[in-house]
């Protein structure tokens, strides 16, 4: 049974591939956009399943942070091809930190033009372990600091697609955001977390740089959907 829906709707996952207070603050940051969502959660203890018919009446589709990738893997797996044939056929993908690894190819959903991998083992890193920590990315090009905890970079082919675009890079010039089409649908991915608040920071033991807001998230958002 299809549902409708008065206003464009974001659906966010919630369940064992995430971690507590990730996807409520990734849907606080789709409430904070302009593009006026309904959000509802969808999760296997959630009111709204993620299955091929939900997902049909989604504008976005979010996959927010959380632990290691393998374990949810595990979890996300039997998704991979409701979330595939979501977005080729139009739909639009978001992907936080372990969203962005499962966007990825080893393992994950396969939504990228190459594939994610872990920033802390690029080459002139500036970050040497999963410890959260403040990065500095440049999102187009100025400067941004960031929450991070062992977030992705995205490696890609030799040649840009098209349709793809580079919204941000860690210090070391490799990808920290970008998007780019996948079938009929588009996908946008981010390493750093974009939708952490004050409470991320002081939770962590750290000072809240001057500067983090939510300026890079909705510019992610509308990247996305536009």
């Amino acid at each position: 049974m299809r549902h409708s829906y008065h206003r464009p709707l974001a659906l966010v996952y919630r369940g064992g591939a995430t971690l507590p207070g990730c996807a409520e603050s990734v849907a606080a940051l789709l409430a904070r956009s302009r593009w006026n969502f309904e959000i509802h959660y969808v999760g296997p203890r959630e009111d709204l399943p993620l299955t091929p018919d939900v997902l049909r009446s989604a504008a976005v589709y979010a996959q927010p942070g959380g632990d290691e990738l393998r374990p949810a893997w595990r979890r996300m797996r039997r998704h991979r091809n409701t979330v595939r044939e979501y977005v080729a056929g139009g739909g639009r993908y978001l992907g936080f930190c372990l969203g962005g690894y499962l966007a990825g190819a080893t393992p994950g959903f396969n939504l990228l033009p190459g594939d994610a991998d872990r920033y802390i083992s690029t080459a002139r890193a500036e970050v040497a372990g999963p410890e959260a920590t403040v990065v500095d990315v440049r999102w187009r090009g100025r400067p941004q600091p960031m929450y991070f905890q062992d977030g992705p970079t995205f490696a890609l082919p030799q040649y840009f697609p098209p349709g793809m675009h580079v919204l941000a890079a860690y210090a070391n010039g490799q990808i920290a955001a970008l998007t780019a089409h996948f079938g009929a649908g588009r996908v946008g991915v981010v390493g750093p977390h974009p939708e952490a608040d004050a409470d991320w920071f002081a939770d962590s033991g750290l000072s809240t740089p001057a500067g983090v807001g939510s300026v890079a998230g909705l510019d992610l958002i509308d990247a996305v959907m536009s």
